[in-house]
């Protein structure tokens, strides 16, 4: 396709050419062998293309697949959980840091970056929640006493590394749910804007408070906040490093949910639970491609972002789960869907 439109003269070449390397990219992105139905990049995949995962894992061999026991799995800064029984598929990262604030050390960075990259190439993960282990606190941000011992060489590759463990949680293939249940700073916030959904309590404070410090936002702040609250908006909140409770954040539509804070202080935990349940019953491919697809269409315009759903479309036609999804429609039954 994008041969073909490098012939067509003019501005209107470039635009479609530009299109078919979009939607190529999105094709890339759910793994080697997908392809855009029809003519435009070759044949629809086959069923099974899937079963190879949404990650290929390095070195071509299949994921190693961790237990789901209800046992907490510690490395002491995070603690993830995989939940049983009728909330099997979902995960649950804690962060642990009590003494620190829950901020970003190296070392808690390392370990969210190992999680995640197991996390990605599992496929009976259904749903990740993000939240605090520690009560008040989600995350607030960077480790500042460790920051002032670093050279300012040290400064900027070490916010790289932030900033590429939270874009790591912005691109699982799976729904994320942040459940804010406290401080959410600066890269705290930015963690959460990574996510897909974000719950708060009321009582919970957020902001991008980086201009206090004389610094901005290096997390993905800069350009994630715009985008889910408007570019006006997040700019006066960055430039006047405002903190917003749960209510306030609720009304810029920086959260989807607010609730009033628990005797136990994890209302929003609970309600990210919830949520994730409704998300168990439906169809896992369905809902991986459907992510992708709203991903990578809101970045384009809307001409390629059609596109880009119609090759996402074509992922879930060869599967035994929308075959699945009909049988139990014509039966008259809830569908047991296999990700398949």
């Amino acid at each position: 396709m994008a041969a073909a439109a490098a012939a067509v003269p003019g501005a209107l070449g470039t635009l479609q050419a530009g299109r078919a390397r979009l939607v190529a990219a999105c094709c890339a992105r759910l793994g080697p062998g997908w392809r855009l139905p029809g003519s435009v990049t070759g044949p629809r995949v086959a069923p099974a293309v899937w079963a190879r995962g949404w990650t290929p894992a390095a070195g071509g061999g299949s994921a190693p697949r961790r237990g789901y026991s209800s046992e907490v799995k510690t490395e002491d800064e995070l603690r993830v959980r995989y939940l049983e029984e009728e909330n099997r598929g979902i995960v649950v990262l804690g962060i642990n840091r009590a003494y620190a604030k829950n901020t970003f050390s190296k070392s808690l960075v390392k370990m969210l970056s190992k999680a995640v990259d197991a996390l990605k190439s599992d496929k009976k993960v259904r749903t990740i929640i993000v939240r605090s282990e520690v009560p008040g606190i989600f995350c607030a941000g960077a480790d500042l006493k460790e920051r002032v011992k670093m050279n300012p060489s040290e400064v900027g590759p070490f916010v790289s590394k932030i900033r590429a463990v939270i874009d790591e949680i912005a691109n699982l293939p799976v729904p994320t749910i942040a459940a804010i249940d406290g401080l959410a700073l600066g890269g705290g916030l930015e963690l959460a804007l990574a996510c897909d959904i974000r719950v708060a309590a009321s009582s919970a404070k957020m902001g991008l408070v980086e201009t206090k410090l004389a610094i901005i936002p290096g997390g993905g702040g800069t350009q994630r906040l715009p985008r889910a609250i408007g570019m006006s908006l997040a700019k006066e909140l960055i430039f006047s490093a405002r903190v917003l409770d749960g209510q306030e954040a609720k009304a810029v539509g920086l959260i989807s949910h607010v609730l009033e804070q628990n005797q136990e202080g994890d209302a929003a935990y609970r309600k990210a639970l919830d949520l994730a349940r409704e998300f168990l019953p439906q169809g896992p491919v369905a809902v991986r491609v459907a992510k992708l697809a709203i991903n990578q269409g809101m970045e384009v315009d809307l001409v390629t972002g059609l596109a880009i759903e119609e090759a996402c479309y074509a992922q879930t036609i060869p599967t035994k789960d929308r075959l699945e999804g009909l049988l139990a429609f014509k039966e008259k039954r809830p569908p047991r869907y296999k990700g398949e």
